[in-house]
């Protein structure tokens, strides 16, 4: 078992195989050209694996791709197989804008992908294109409808901003729970890479337009997630809401992320990292397991977006290198 240097369970691996995106979301990149194409120093699918392996063999039971967007690396499908071939029973999952999933769910699904987390911000065209800057949302509902029809479970993330999505929150929330899939509603996680006119909502405030409609009671947080759930009594549907800026947000973290370029990130908000990709490539699995264990004996206590002592709380963090 793997414990941090808080006496934290760590059983929670998240890996980002490619920061490049097809997106230029507003909370996430908005600044980079689609032109862009990042000097990404990849670590090989198999180098990858190696370091995937001594986290299984640790203690790791759930791995989570990301990106950037992870369907953009080519051949996902194989790196997805190596990892349920060596793990069959492990929580197999991948996070995406769901763009190329009308091409790619199948294959994913038989390669032992077991879930998908896909980020909708809007039903409305227009206002899918004002977040991601770029005709979006017929390729994601598209992809969304592909998920479920091949058996994949999804659960759909929406974070709302002000003056932008900040009206369609019970409109997503009727979009989700009519397809019996899960919402989670995500505070907006202050960056230095956002657009700085964008405003985030408390989670106090998309609980209050949930309320305009529903009465709702609170569930709690289920173990090691970040999201808090709550119930829809009218209909039992559940919902959640992930809000870093609450205090016990931290309080049973178990994750840890890797980069496609092999920096072992500790916590989401710092940036304090060391890198495994020597060590893997030399094939040194002591060594990677000596830095993981290291990583995690410095793991911070908690972020800062809530912190009231620091009032210039964004992060330097680009989640478009580690994902969310």
């Amino acid at each position: 078992m793997l414990i941090d240097g808080h006496g934290r369970a760590v059983n929670y691996l998240r890996v980002s195989v490619t920061e490049r995106c097809n997106f230029r979301c507003q909370y996430c990149m908005p600044e980079k050209p689609f032109s862009w194409v990042p000097k990404e120093n990849l670590l090989s699918f198999d180098d990858l694996f190696k370091f995937i392996k001594v986290g299984i063999d640790e203690g790791i039971n759930k791995v989570r791709i990301t990106g950037g967007e992870p369907l953009l690396r080519e051949d996902l499908d194989s790196f997805i197989k190596l990892i349920h071939d060596y793990k069959p029973d492990i929580d197999l999952a991948i996070t995406t804008n769901g763009f190329l999933l009308p091409e790619l769910a199948q294959k994913l699904k038989d390669a032992g992908l077991k879930r998908l987390n896909i980020s909708l911000d809007s039903l409305k065209p227009a206002v899918a294109a004002q977040i991601a800057q770029k005709n979006v949302l017929a390729h994601v509902l598209e992809g969304i409808d592909k998920a479920l029809e091949v058996g994949l479970k999804v659960k759909i993330n929406m974070v709302p901003l002000k003056s932008i999505n900040d009206n369609e929150i019970l409109d997503l929330l009727e979009y989700a729970r009519e397809r019996n899939i899960r919402i989670r509603f995500i505070e907006y996680m202050e960056n230095v890479h956002a657009n700085s006119d964008i405003q985030g909502m408390h989670g106090r405030e998309i609980l209050s337009v949930i309320k305009s409609r529903y009465t709702i009671k609170k569930v709690g947080r289920t173990p090691n997630s970040p999201s808090f759930n709550y119930e829809i009594v009218e209909n039992g549907y559940t919902f959640g809401l992930i809000d870093p800026h609450k205090h016990d947000f931290c309080e049973d973290c178990n994750r840890i992320r890797l980069t496609a370029e092999g920096h072992l990130i500790p916590c989401l908000y710092f940036e304090e990292a060391q890198s495994i990709a020597e060590a893997v490539k030399n094939n040194d699995i002591e060594k990677a397991s000596y830095i993981l264990k290291d990583v995690l004996a410095n793991k911070p206590k908690e972020n800062k977006w809530g912190s009231e002592e620091d009032s210039d709380n964004n992060s330097s963090r680009a989640f478009f290198e580690t994902g969310g």
